[in-house]
């Protein structure tokens, strides 16, 4: 994904300053509504033997926060391709030729 970002400049590589503003509010956001699911007793931390055992919170790993950066992040670089591909697409797409009068 990283690369796929370097390689057609689609966020992070586009524009670090606002590319970490976004992931950050996102994965702001995402927190805050885990929090408020734990809060409400929706979610909760299960248990595996390969999850480090930091818990940031009651039911809030550490391995979650990661997750949402990532896929902050995922969502971005997806927006970033299908807009490249939507506007290539547009550009080679003739357009209506308007009638001289």
């Amino acid at each position: 994904m990283a690369l796929l970002d370097h390689r057609f400049k689609l966020f992070f590589f586009a524009d670090a300053r606002r590319a970490a503003l976004v992931t950050g509010i996102g994965l702001v956001f995402f927190l805050l509504w885990d929090l408020g699911g734990i809060g409400l007793d929706i979610f909760y931390r299960g248990e595996t033997p390969i999850m480090l055992g930091i818990v940031l919170a009651p039911h809030l790993p550490l391995e979650e926060v990661f997750f949402l950066a990532f896929l902050c992040y995922l969502t971005m670089v997806l927006f970033g391709l299908v807009s490249m591909v939507l506007r290539r697409s547009a550009r080679r797409r003739p357009g209506r030729q308007q009638v001289k009068r």
